[in-house]
């Protein structure tokens, strides 16, 4: 699940949205009513008072309200130093804080993030994602990719991104696949958005780059793949890839792991679940008292739904940061021209209760040890459609398709023939097994191994989608 470390942003003070405030705004949703806090609001005398026998500018603060630890043991703490930090976090805000910002924590934190240190990915990780199970999928989504340049008027200098490359098995396999098609592959200046620097330094052997030095001042050092001889960078954020030439944006289990909120419906009306630490110092799940500023974009995304969508649900996921990405796609292709593709696991709707932490290719407590298993949740395509589509008049949406549907399209059954005609029995197992995984749904009919290692297809399971310049007219396969 990718990662996908896009808006990586320094710890912020909890803020709570005054119910004041909200109220005019939470009463145009008729659909729901929010939850509002009953406790009496402190003077604000009981917070910071002035001395009058001191100087002017000397205050005293009523910590009284804030969190208060347990008394102090002299045995050694046997808590992880991202377990430390959370805890600190909340101690010092004086209460819980959002699940987006446990998840972001857990998986982004400079020093002890789940993504930033470690190789996650295959056999030996904690999942294993499509471009590790066939290299046909990196060539299918090369096909889309020299489709889009081709529907563009083939640009002679084009901007390739991937958000959160993983490996860089998927870029790798795209520019193997296109190595042949010189007049694209000449074009492309390949961007890897990527900040963990662990993975940083995979995708740079993946992609079998060498580091050209210069001489002179002010140049900064470059990158050549040579699988296509193409020039590539690295930047941590999507802002820092340069704007103005075409951009073909490639995002593939990525948006499931950017932060989401939780929010629950209760006798209050629908209120943000949180994460608090007990009196025994674990961590728990409580619900926010009044509305919070996550608030504002599960209104907007209510404004999306159909009604009786939302009136089935007692949990809601909202996505703020996908929101917000999708729309900093949209302008990008709306000015620049190009394409993004959007591919992952969810739903073309209101998505409920889906945050799930997988340790070792087993799911465990989203709260068991966090920063020691990856925390994703199923994409809202409906969200991605409806965000595109506001930010940028110039863009047109397309899909979800089911993967099976993408790939077919864009030809992985004959590809797989192709392979089949020139393989050991040993490879061709392996491209049975990788097809399968791809496209297929379900355990896979021809296994006759070990019961615990059949195949599992992922092809309608995840789904794809497609952001593009309306000039450039419906991209292949979604006619």
């Amino acid at each position: 699940m990718l990662r996908k470390l896009l808006f990586r942003q320094a710890p912020r003070a909890h803020r709570f949205l005054s119910t004041q405030s909200t109220l005019p705004l939470l009463s145009k949703c008729s659909v729901f009513s929010y939850c509002s806090s009953s406790r009496p609001e402190i003077p604000p005398s009981n917070s910071i008072e002035h001395l009058e026998d001191q100087p002017t500018n000397t205050i005293t603060i009523d910590r009284s309200g804030l969190y208060s630890a347990p008394e102090h043991s002299h045995e050694p703490s046997t808590d992880s130093e991202l377990v430390k930090h959370l805890k600190g976090i909340i101690k010092f805000r004086g209460g819980p804080i959002s699940v987006a910002e446990y998840m972001e924590e857990v998986l982004t934190n400079p020093k002890a993030g789940f993504y930033i240190n470690r190789d996650i990915f295959g056999a030996e990780g904690d999942f294993i994602i499509s471009p590790e199970v066939s290299q046909m999928f990196g060539e299918m989504v090369g096909v889309w990719a020299m489709c889009l340049w081709e529907q563009m008027g083939q640009p002679k200098r084009v901007n390739l991104v991937e958000l959160g490359p993983g490996r860089g098995t998927l870029m790798a396999d795209l520019l193997r696949g296109a190595s042949k098609f010189k007049n694209f592959t000449e074009s492309l200046h390949i961007h890897m958005v990527e900040c963990s620097p662990a993975l940083q330094k995979l995708q740079h052997q993946s992609l079998k780059c060498m580091d050209e030095e210069n001489t002179s001042e002010g140049v900064d050092k470059r990158s050549l793949s040579t699988l296509a001889g193409t020039p590539v960078s690295w930047h941590a954020t999507l802002e820092q890839v340069p704007f103005g030439l075409p951009t073909i944006i490639i995002a593939h289990e990525f948006y499931d792991a950017l932060p989401v909120h939780q929010f629950q419906r209760g006798s209050r009306g629908w209120c943000e679940k949180m994460i608090d630490v007990t009196e025994d110092s674990s961590f728990r799940f409580v619900l926010s008292p009044q509305p919070t500023p996550a608030t504002l974009y599960l209104m907007k995304r209510c404004k999306w739904a159909v009604p009786k969508e939302v009136e089935k649900l007692n949990q809601i996921e909202v996505c703020p940061k996908a929101m917000d990405l999708t729309s900093t796609l949209a302008k990008r292709i709306g000015v620049d021209r190009g394409g993004a593709l959007i591919i992952d696991y969810g739903l073309n709707g209101v998505v409920s209760d889906s945050l799930q932490a997988i340790r070792k290719h087993k799911f465990v407590n989203i709260l068991d040890n966090p920063g020691s298993a990856d925390l994703s949740a199923y994409v809202d395509f409906a969200s991605i459609k409806h965000s595109a589509e506001e930010a940028s008049d110039d863009v047109s949406v397309h899909g979800p398709i089911t993967q099976s549907q993408f790939l077919g399209s864009l030809g992985i059954n004959f590809r797989v023939e192709a392979l089949l005609q020139n393989c050991t029995d040993e490879q061709a197992e392996a491209l049975r097994t990788g097809y399968w995984r791809l496209v297929g749904d379900g355990e896979a009919p021809f296994w006759e191994g070990p019961e615990e290692q059949v195949p599992i297809g992922m092809g309608i399971r995840y789904m794809a989608m497609a952001i593009v310049n309306k000039k450039q007219g419906i991209p292949i396969p979604f006619q």
